[in-house]
C-alpha cells in the first residue's frame, strides 16, 4: 500500500532519489544487488555519507573492508570520513567471515546494543551474502536474515545491506532470500550490446509503501560517486 505521508531519507544518489520521488523511507531495511564490481560498496559508502552531511550518525559494517581501506575509498571520492569518525559521529566495525561462530554471537549479542547506544540513522552493511555463507543451511540463513533485519527495525535506523547476485541469474541473491527479507531492492547490473560495450543500469525493484519508478536508468561511477543518467537509456 502506497503511503504519500511517508518520511523519506535521500541516499545521496540524486537520480536515484528521483526515482524514489524523494528518497527511501524512513526506517526501511533496504538491499542493494548486484554482481562483483558493479558499485554496491561505493553505493553503501556515498549513502553514509549524505547521512552525515546532514548530521545523522551512521555505522558502516563490512565484512570485507577495515577501517583503513574505507577511508582509502571514501577519499578516492573526495569523501573525507576521518572527521566524522574521530567526532563519533561515525562507526565502522569489521567482522571476521573467518571466526564464523565469533562473528555470528556478536551480531547477536554486541551488534543490537552497540547501535542502540550509538543512535545510529543510518547503517551500512557490506556484504550480507559474506554474512549468509557463515550459516550452514537454507533455513539458518533465513533465520539470520529475518533476526539481521528485525533488530535492525527495533532500532529505527535505516539500513542498506549490499548482496551479490548468482552468476547464472544476476537478478537474484546468491540465496535468493534477502529481496524477500528487505523492504527495498535496488538492483544493479551490467549491460552488454552487440558491439560488446558495457553500460551499467540500476533498476528499484521494489520499495514498500512508496510510489516508485520501475525504469531501467544507466549510471556510471566517477571521480564523486555514482551519478544515475536519468536522461540516458539502455543500449
Amino acid at each position: 500500500m502506497v503511503n504519500k505521508d511517508v518520511e523519506k531519507i535521500k541516499t545521496g544518489i540524486d537520480g536515484l532519489d528521483e526515482m524514489l520521488k524523494g528518497g527511501v523511507p524512513k526506517g526501511h531495511v533496504f538491499t542493494v544487488m548486484g554482481e562483483f564490481g558493479t558499485g554496491k560498496t561505493t553505493f553503501s559508502l556515498q549513502y553514509i555519507w549524505e547521512g552525515l552531511q546532514k548530521d545523522e550518525s551512521g555505522i558502516f559494517i563490512s565484512l570485507e573492508e577495515d577501517r583503513d581501506a574505507m577511508i582509502e575509498t571514501g577519499l578516492s571520492y573526495g569523501w573525507d570520513f576521518q572527521p566524522y569518525l574521530d567526532e563519533n559521529q561515525l562507526a565502522v566495525k569489521k567482522l571476521t567471515p573467518a571466526d564464523a561462530e565469533a562473528t555470528i554471537n556478536k551480531i547477536k549479542s554486541d551488534l543490537p546494543q552497540f547501535i542502540e547506544d550509538f543512535d545510529a540513522e543510518r547503517i551500512a552493511i557490506d556484504s550480507v551474502s559474506l554474512l549468509n555463507m557463515l550459516a550452514d543451511t537454507p533455513q539458518q540463513k533465513r533465520n539470520q536474515l529475518f533476526a539481521l533485519s528485525k533488530m535492525i527495525k527495533d532500532t529505527g535506523a535505516t539500513a542498506l545491506l549490499t548482496a551479490e547476485v548468482k552468476d547464472e541469474n544476476p537478478t537474484s541473491s546468491r540465496d535468493g532470500l534477502i529481496e524477500y527479507t528487505a523492504d527495498g531492492v535496488v538492483l544493479l547490473r551490467y549491460n552488454q550490446s552487440d558491439m560488446e560495450e558495457v553500460q551499467l543500469s540500476i533498476q528499484v525493484i521494489k520499495m514498500r509503501r512508496i510510489d516508485h519508478s520501475r525504469k531501467i536508468k544507466p549510471f556510471v561511477i566517477t571521480d564523486n560517486g555514482i551519478e544515475v543518467q536519468m536522461e540516458g537509456a539502455i543500449f
